[in-house]
């Protein structure tokens, strides 16, 4: 299995426990977490090219997977 960067453990190493809580008690908050890793690995797909796709849709995907790490960071630092 080839690692996959940007997870949101390595992107907020010290609230691991608090994403896990969150996510079993939070829908909303769980939502988010599983849209964040599904366009961060269709992302990296792309950059691996093993699912290559055109320059600005692989832009569109960055810019939404930054919103939804704003988003999640949000929860993170309440």
């Amino acid at each position: 299995m080839s690692h996959t960067p940007h997870e949101l453990a390595e992107e907020f190493p010290a609230h691991i426990a608090k994403m896990s809580e969150l996510k079993q008690s939070d829908a909303h908050f769980a939502t988010l977490f599983d849209s964040y890793h599904e366009v961060n690995r269709t992302i990296h797909r792309a950059e691996t090219n093993v699912e290559p796709m055109e320059t600005l849709a692989e832009t569109e995907l960055r810019k939404q997977r930054a919103h939804l790490k704003d988003q999640i960071w949000g929860y993170l630092s309440s």
